[in-house]
């Protein structure tokens, strides 16, 4: 039987990373590159001439003497941590095939709770923001789920108050093979909220295949075809070949999150579903998810605490 060629992809091992980054300074060198690709350009005045003030770690320009760093204007912004502490975090959490906890991250590299959770979630940020630039296209699976349990004495149900909405989208390859994926916390399954949610997240012209929910038929509205399947609910329905990876995507991300942590509370469950996407539309090469990581999360805007602690947008 032949070997399936992405599970026995080569990946980058713990070896790699402290050959490559092993040092500040290689963090520090990398991190530079990632930024400034193209050499050091001012953030004020656009000039490439600067120097360095290696007793506060700081770049200033030669021409108009604003002075940046290396994590001003990203998610790295105001970190106290070292760079190495960072990146093996990313290392560990873009590498984990089932989600890493806070709780996990902290023993991993030696910090307290507190710093491991918003380290964990600007991780899962820049991945979250970095997808919903993605839209689907072509063929696209599309179902409903629910993330939570019933609270005792409460409604039971889909109307329980303790359960969250979200949809499962998969775009497939034209042999019918998993492309990519989103997953979107909504604010109930209502025709708008899905018209909002396809004009953000599907590409005009991909045709969508669904159930019989009435909302689904809202994804017309933003240039996409619609194929709904009635498929009379139940047990027996998980099994149609027209929802086959949707339905295996949905019982996949519900085992990882189980597995890997404790509770996810419903404001912050949109990071959590954006990073199993992440790393599921990046599975083809493990070798470049760090660097291609780092490449956007030099680009990502800072996210005080404040905000991180705040409910996530829905979309």
């Amino acid at each position: 039987m032949a070997k399936n060629k992405v599970q026995f992809q080569k990946g980058y091992s713990l070896i790699e990373l402290f050959k490559n980054y092993g040092s500040e300074e290689q963090c520090s060198a990398a991190l530079f590159n990632w930024k400034w690709p193209h050499g050091f350009q001012c953030p004020d005045c656009g000039s490439s001439k600067y120097c360095s003030l290696k007793s506060r770690k700081l770049y200033q320009c030669n021409h108009c003497h604003h002075q940046t760093s290396l994590t001003s204007n990203t998610i790295f912004a105001s970190t106290k941590l070292p760079l190495q502490t960072w990146f093996i975090a990313i290392y560990l959490i873009t590498q984990s095939k089932t989600g890493l906890s806070a709780l996990a991250l902290k023993r991993q590299i030696g910090v307290s709770y507190n710093p491991a959770w918003k380290v964990k979630q600007k991780i899962m940020q820049v991945m979250k923001e970095r997808d919903d630039t993605k839209p689907l296209s072509g063929i696209v699976q599309l179902d409903d789920v629910y993330w939570g349990g019933e609270q005792h004495g409460g409604k039971p149900g889909r109307d329980s108050s303790n359960k969250t909405p979200f949809v499962v989208a998969i775009s497939l390859t034209d042999d019918g093979q998993p492309l990519h994926m989103n997953m979107n916390v909504v604010n109930g399954f209502k025709t708008q909220e899905i018209k909002n949610w396809a004009d953000m997240h599907l590409s005009d012209g991909c045709t969508v295949v669904s159930d019989g929910l009435a909302c689904f038929r809202a994804v017309t509205q933003s240039h996409c075809a619609h194929v709904s399947l009635v498929t009379g609910g139940g047990a027996s329905c998980v099994e149609i070949e027209a929802f086959r990876w949707v339905n295996t995507m949905i019982g996949n991300v519900k085992m990882s999150l189980h597995g890997a942590y404790h509770s996810i509370s419903a404001e912050h469950l949109p990071r959590y579903l954006g990073e199993f996407c992440y790393r599921f539309n990046r599975r083809f090469n493990l070798t470049e998810l760090l660097p291609r990581f780092m490449s956007v999360a030099v680009r990502t805007p800072p996210m005080p605490y404040r905000l991180l602690k705040m409910a996530e947008p829905h979309g």
